[in-house]
C-alpha cells in the first residue's frame, strides 16, 4: 500500500483577493512540489463532494445552507466576516475539502491507501458548529471524523492538530464528546484566542499553548512531554492530522521558529503511534500555512515520512 494524494481543481476557484494570505497560490506550491519524481508513487485522487448527511454530522441544517446559499457573481467577494470571504468558485470548493476529509478516511479504511494527504482549501478547524470563521466554513477534521465514526463504527478517533493557530472549531464541536480526542500545539496568545492548558473537555482535550518567539526546542518539548504520551493513552483506531505548516519560522501569520526537520520529526512520531494502535492508518489535511515556499517544503517533508514509513 501507498500514500493517497487527494485534491482537486475546484479548490483553486475559491477566490479570497489579491492580498489575502488564504491564497490558490497556497494550492498550488504544494501540488507543485508533489509533483517531482520522488512523489511518483502517490495515489492521486480527486476530492469528491461532501454530502449533506456528511456535512450534517457536525453543522446545524441552517449553517449549511447558509454558506452554500452565498454564490456571488464572478469578480465579486462576500464577506463572512473580516478574515473569511466566499467567491463564485468558494462553495464548490469548501464541499470538495470536506469531501477529501471523508474520502482519506475511507482510503486508509478500506485498505488501498496506508495514509492519506488531502490538499485542498479552504482549511477548516476554525469552522464552528454554527459559526464560519478564520478561512473556515466547514470543519473538515470534524467531518472526517464523524464519518469514521457513523460509516466505519471506530470508537476512539483522534484529531491532531499542529497549526500555529488554535483549532476552535474542533475543539468547539468536540469537548463535550469522549470518544473523540483532540490535542493541539500552537502559538498563545494568538488568534482566535482559544487554547489555554486549562482547556481540558471531558479530559479529551490536551493544548500545548507555545510562547511567542518559540523555537524547535519548545515545538519539539510540547509533543514529546505533554501531547504524544496522552495521544498514546487515548489508544486511536484512526489518526486525523489538522495539517498546519504556519509555525514555520518563515510564516509571516505568527512568531514561531518551528523548521521543515520539526514537522518531518512529529510525522514520523505520530505514525509510530498510529503503527502502535491503528495498523498505521492517518489522514492529513492540509490547514494553514502562508509563506509559499516554506508551506511547499515543510508539505513535501510530511508526505515524505509518510511515504518512507
Amino acid at each position: 500500500m501507498t500514500v493517497a494524494l487527494i485534491t482537486h481543481p475546484a479548490c483553486l476557484e475559491h477566490d479570497t483577493g489579491m492580498w489575502h494570505p488564504e491564497c490558490p497560490d497556497r494550492l498550488r506550491h504544494v501540488l507543485r512540489a508533489l509533483e517531482t519524481q520522488e512523489f511518483v508513487s502517490l495515489l492521486r485522487e480527486l476530492a469528491p463532494q461532501a454530502s449533506f448527511e456528511q456535512l450534517n454530522r457536525v453543522h446545524p441544517k441552517a449553517h449549511i445552507d447558509h454558506i452554500l446559499s452565498i454564490r456571488p457573481q464572478p469578480g465579486e467577494m462576500h464577506e463572512i466576516d473580516g478574515d473569511t470571504v466566499m467567491s463564485a468558485g468558494s462553495a464548490e470548493a469548501a464541499l470538495r475539502s470536506a469531501g477529501g476529509a471523508v474520502m482519506g478516511v475511507d482510503a486508509v479504511m478500506e485498505g488501498w491507501a496506508r495514509q492519506a494527504f488531502s490538499a485542498t482549501r479552504p482549511p477548516g478547524h476554525h469552522a464552528e458548529r454554527a459559526k464560519a470563521m478564520g478561512f473556515c466554513f466547514f470543519a473538515n477534521a470534524a467531518i472526517a471524523a464523524r464519518h469514521a465514526q457513523a460509516q466505519w463504527g471506530l470508537k476512539r478517533v483522534a484529531i491532531v492538530d499542529f497549526d500555529v493557530h488554535h483549532g476552535n472549531g474542533s475543539k468547539d464541536i468536540f469537548e463535550a464528546d469522549e470518544n473523540v480526542f483532540y490535542c493541539s500545539s500552537h502559538q498563545f496568545p494568538c488568534y482566535p484566542g482559544t487554547g489555554d492548558a486549562y482547556e481540558t473537555g471531558r479530559g479529551n482535550i490536551v493544548n500545548a499553548p507555545i510562547a511567542p518567539g518559540s523555537a524547535s526546542d519548545a515545538f519539539r518539548a510540547a509533543w514529546a512531554d505533554t501531547i504524544l504520551p496522552a495521544l498514546d493513552a487515548f489508544a486511536p483506531e484512526l489518526i486525523i492530522v489538522s495539517a498546519g505548516f504556519d509555525a514555520h519560522k518563515a510564516d509571516p501569520l505568527a512568531q514561531l521558529r518551528v523548521e521543515t526537520a520539526d514537522f518531518a520529526w512529529l510525522t514520523g512520531e505520530l505514525l509510530r503511534v498510529a503503527r502502535c494502535h491503528c495498523g498505521g492508518r492517518m489522514v492529513s489535511l492540509l490547514e494553514g500555512g502562508y509563506d509559499l515556499n516554506a508551506l511547499a517544503v515543510s508539505a513535501a517533508a510530511h508526505v515524505r515520512v509518510m511515504m518512507n514509513e
